[in-house]
């Protein structure tokens, strides 16, 4: 799980888009380690999501991931 979490992080980070669909995320993911299901990908995101480093960003019609404090993601 630390490995997914660590992957996903690194996507994020290195990425030049503040915002991502979990779509996005199961590609990085499974670039790196082609074996995890998308169920273990989901987890992590939402371990992630639990530990403030990813947050939730609703577009209305899709929810999208993103980085903490990285981009306008956050109400001011």
């Amino acid at each position: 799980m630390e490995d997914i979490k660590k992957a996903i992080l690194d996507f994020a980070e290195n990425s030049k888009k503040t915002k991502f669909y979990f779509k996005d995320l199961e590609k990085a993911v499974q670039k790196v380690m082609p074996d995890v299901k998308a169920r273990m990908i989901k987890k992590a995101a939402t371990a992630l999501i639990n530990e403030e480093k990813l947050i939730y960003f609703s577009t209305g019609s899709s929810t999208m991931y993103g980085l903490k404090g990285r981009g306008v993601t956050e109400d001011h």
